[in-house]
């Protein structure tokens, strides 16, 4: 890749949320992607050796393509959204699972589309909670952060 996971663009909300519904559909259908290793400049070398990670990239890959930085912003804030929501317990009020998928909250998808990413292709939990608690709040974004 011609750049560091940090480096890549954010996407929109929507673009994510098309994302979201294209890889659960894949994965309901079972439509497996190959296990797939990213190479970027000067930085980590990511493997999508998990099936579900797998199955998530080939979706986005027919989407909007892995060769686009745009399609590989989309995929890995996608799987970087993922990995957050199984390690951030206080996330829980922020989505909901249901019969018909995951419903989430449009402060999370919106911050997950824009909020950079780290040298390994995730999201700062503290920044990310930082983040979050000022825009459910209802203060503008950066803010909150300070008072609580």
């Amino acid at each position: 890749m011609p750049c560091r996971p940090e480096d890549l663009p954010g996407v929109s909300p929507q673009a994510l949320s098309t994302a979201w519904e294209a890889a659960r559909a894949a994965a309901a259908a079972e439509h497996w992607g190959p296990h797939r290793t990213l190479l970027f400049q000067d930085g980590p070398v990511l493997a999508l050796a998990d099936a579900d990670a797998a199955c998530w990239a080939e979706a986005v890959d027919r989407l909007a393509g892995l060769d686009t930085l745009p399609g590989l912003a989309l995929c890995l804030r996608l799987l970087a959204l993922v990995d957050l929501l199984g390690r951030a317990r206080w996330m829980a009020g922020l989505f909901a699972i249901g019969r018909d998928g995951i419903e989430i909250h449009p402060a999370l998808l919106s911050a997950a589309a824009t909020q950079g990413l780290d040298a390994a292709g995730r999201f700062d939990e503290s920044g990310m909670k930082r983040l979050l608690s000022g825009r459910i709040a209802g203060a503008p974004a950066g803010r909150g952060a300070e008072a609580g």
